[in-house]
């Protein structure tokens, strides 16, 4: 019998073939307030995730909620533009099954990015982070249940999530082009509230640099899957307690806005040398 997570997986593979013909290399998902960089690609072809059957759609103002293919120079890749969130009330079953999709319809690499809280001191509003590890807290193993061995091991190892190669590629395409970058451990918690300061004070001792509600879920089953992972963070507010400000979406939304010629960027020249 075949697992219903996996039947419903190749449901939307074979709706996406029937509109669209194309091979992806790279994946790339595009958090909050970062959708600017899908301008930089060279469009093939465009489908809502409404057109997919039985694909969780986006409800975060903000996130288009479509797959975009096309080249970043000559670099196939397939882009998502919006991602769906633990929050939103999908199972996380859901939630990660676009990053399994889009392995499924070729690419071998995926580049994450987001919109995260900054919970080292050093960091300010602003900031990209490239991501060199992760922590989970609160959000569901998407890979509990029964394994689908079509896609990977039961237990897979978690030692080197992110590729050390990739990560190489982002520091010097960072060095060559004049941005600033920092590195840090990036944790998932499920939101939609924003943490309070003893939670922050709790990160912070976890080891984190950087907080959010997305990435690590699907980082995970990306790793179960074989991808080669890379990461960037947009530290869009400093956590709660470090600073007097109440926090907010439309912040976060600013701050992105600010640092998207940077990240665009950063993220365009270095899918390049993938």
């Amino acid at each position: 019998m075949m697992n219903a997570n996996y039947e419903k997986l190749q449901k939307c593979l074979e709706s996406i073939k029937e509109k669209i013909d194309f091979k992806p290399k790279v994946a790339i998902v595009l958090g909050s307030g970062l959708g600017d960089f899908a301008n930089t690609i060279e469009v093939e072809a465009e489908l809502s995730y409404s057109e997919i059957e039985g694909f969780p759609v986006s409800t975060v103002p903000g996130h288009a909620g479509k797959f975009i293919f096309g080249h970043v120079g000559n670099v196939p890749v397939v882009c998502m533009k919006g991602r769906v969130h633990f929050y939103e009330g999908y199972p996380i079953s859901d939630v990660v099954l676009p990053i399994r999709l889009m392995k499924l319809m070729g690419a071998d690499t995926l580049f994450l990015t987001n919109a995260s809280g900054g919970v080292n001191n050093e960091f300010k509003a602003g900031d990209l982070m490239m991501i060199t590890d992760q922590i989970s807290c609160f959000a569901p193993n998407p890979l509990i249940g029964a394994n689908m061995d079509e896609l990977g091991t039961r237990f897979p190892d978690m030692s080197t999530v992110y590729d050390k190669e990739l990560q190489d590629i982002l520091r010097e395409t960072a060095k060559e082009n004049h941005i600033p970058m920092k590195e840090g451990v990036y944790l998932q918690l499920t939101g939609p509230s924003f943490e309070s300061p003893a939670e922050i004070r709790m990160i912070r001792t976890l080891g984190a640099d950087a907080v959010g509600m997305s990435t690590v879920v699907e980082a995970i089953v990306a790793n179960h899957m074989g991808m080669r992972i890379c990461g960037i963070s947009c530290v869009c507010n400093l956590a709660a307690g470090m600073t007097e400000n109440p926090l907010t979406h439309e912040e976060v939304q600013e701050a992105a806005d600010q640092a998207a010629p940077f990240f665009t960027k950063l993220v365009s020249e270095a899918v390049k040398k993938f």
